[in-house]
């Protein structure tokens, strides 16, 4: 162990990605999003009036006053880490970063003007460096994507919810955005892991940083293989009465369940795209200007159906085979009402009595 409490990094030198978009390792559902709001017209604009509403300020001045902040005097090697992460992903101001005294492992990115970092107590005690260093990667990867500015939305409408609950259409009007906004950060959490793989450049100990936020610090008690195995359990156990209560544990969360992430970023990180990102082949923040927002909708709809086709939930694969069966049943009746069925048999005919003549 090493003066700061961490086992000792291995020595590695890890790949850069200059000019990097955070387009690369969006999850597809959280690019498309985020590609709209970027292209409409007048968000700028908005979210400056917005601003003025959001406890942004109350925010910084607290974090300022009840928490440490990080720097090369505090939780250096925190800072260390911070630099790194800002260096890999190319993310020119480095955010501030401030430890908070909690004994729940957790860490966010908020802010409208700039992205601040926060980490709990529970979260640096918990993790070792590899670890510690995937999550602060994947907090730097929200800053990357503009994710803070949306968070921070998702907790001041939260909390406006429960104050106007009392106002029956006021509040169905707000959760219905809350829980739109739920759907897609929960999306970017996964966008955001992918970030914090590219940063720490080591699969394991992503995984074992998801483990141990659901397990805790007992490593030597857990298997890596047999949490996966959890998630793929989760996912294809049980009814359609399985389905729903997964639907509904899963609304009122902004993170994806744990087992579940862990799978996602494991199916990511042996994938085509993250290969070619690590060989430098990557969309470039230069080029986001140039983004269309209909291949973006169009992405994230494929990804979406192909979800539907591949997953194992009881609900999904009925979806899928009804789907399925719409499609069969559509193309029955387009041949039936266009005559398509009866020419293929006539051109059938034809030809077995060209054949007889021949014969």
């Amino acid at each position: 162990m090493t003066e700061t409490g961490f086992e000792k990094a291995p020595a590695r030198d890890r790949r850069r990605f200059p000019g990097i978009s955070s387009r690369a390792y969006e999850h597809p559902a959280d690019r498309s999003a985020l590609v709209a709001l970027r292209k409409l017209s007048g968000f700028d604009t908005v979210f400056k009036a917005l601003s003025g509403l959001l406890p942004e300020r109350s925010l910084r001045l607290m974090f300022l006053s009840e928490s440490v902040r990080v720097g090369e005097t505090q939780f250096p090697h925190l800072y260390a880490m911070l630099r790194d992460a800002c260096y890999i992903l190319d993310l020119e101001k480095v955010p501030q970063m401030y430890v908070q005294q909690d004994p729940n492992p957790n860490a966010m990115c908020i802010g409208l003007d700039e992205p601040i970092i926060v980490v709990t107590t529970g979260l640096v005690e918990l993790l070792d460096e590899e670890e510690m260093r995937a999550v602060v990667g994947h907090e730097v990867g929200h800053a990357l994507s503009g994710h803070a500015v949306y968070r921070t939305i998702l907790l001041f409408l939260t909390n406006l919810a429960m104050k106007v609950a009392w106002i029956p259409l006021g509040n169905v009007a707000i959760m219905t955005i809350v829980t739109a906004l739920r759907e897609w950060f929960r999306k970017s959490e996964l966008s955001a892991d992918r970030a914090g793989l590219l940063v720490g450049q080591d699969v394991h100990a992503s995984m074992r940083g998801l483990m141990k936020i659901a397990g805790g610090n007992h490593l030597h008690e857990m298997n890596v293989d047999a949490f996966l195995a959890q998630a793929d359990e989760y996912e294809s156990s049980g009814d359609l009465r399985d389905s729903v209560l997964k639907i509904l544990n899963l609304l009122p969360r902004t993170h994806p369940f744990t087992t579940v992430r862990a799978a996602e970023l494991k199916k990511w990180a042996e994938s085509r795209d993250h290969q070619r990102i690590m060989d430098g082949h990557y969309p470039r923040r230069d080029e986001d200007k140039d983004t269309s927002v209909t291949d973006s909708f169009r992405q994230s709809a494929a990804h979406y159906a192909d979800s539907v086709r591949t997953s194992k939930d009881p609900l999904f694969k009925l979806v899928g085979d009804i789907a399925g069966g719409a499609a069969d049943m559509g193309g029955k009746l387009r041949d039936k009402f266009t005559g398509a069925a009866g020419a293929g048999a006539g051109a059938a005919s034809q030809d077995k009595g060209a054949a007889t003549e021949q014969g």
